[in-house]
C-alpha cells in the first residue's frame, strides 16, 4: 500500500493508509489465490471514508475479473460471512 509524500502531511498520510488497509482487509477473503496486488490511494481517497473506498475497490477487483467466483457481492456489514476458508 502506498500514500506518497506530496499528498499531504504525515497524519493525513496514516488516516489514508488505515482506511485503505480496511478496506483492502475486508475484500482479502475473496481476492484470488496468486494475486499479488499493489494499492495506491489518491488525494481524493484522503478524504474518503472507509466504505467508499471499499466500495471502490470491490468494484475495480470485480470487473478486473480478480476475486473468486463465490464472492457475494460487496457487503461492508457482513464481510466475511460465508468466505472461504484458506
Amino acid at each position: 500500500m502506498a500514500v506518497g509524500r506530496k499528498q499531504g502531511k504525515s497524519h493525513v498520510r496514516n488516516r489514508g493508509r488505515r482506511v485503505l488497509r480496511e478496506g483492502a482487509r475486508r475484500l482479502l477473503p475473496w481476492v484470488r489465490e496468486g494475486v499479488w496486488i499493489i494499492l495506491s490511494l489518491r488525494s481524493a481517497g484522503l478524504t474518503a471514508n472507509a466504505r467508499d473506498v471499499y466500495m471502490d475497490l470491490a468494484a475495480v477487483l470485480s470487473r478486473e475479473g480478480l476475486l473468486t467466483l463465490d464472492w457475494p457481492g460487496p457487503n461492508w456489514n457482513c464481510p466475511n460471512e460465508g468466505g472461504p476458508t484458506r
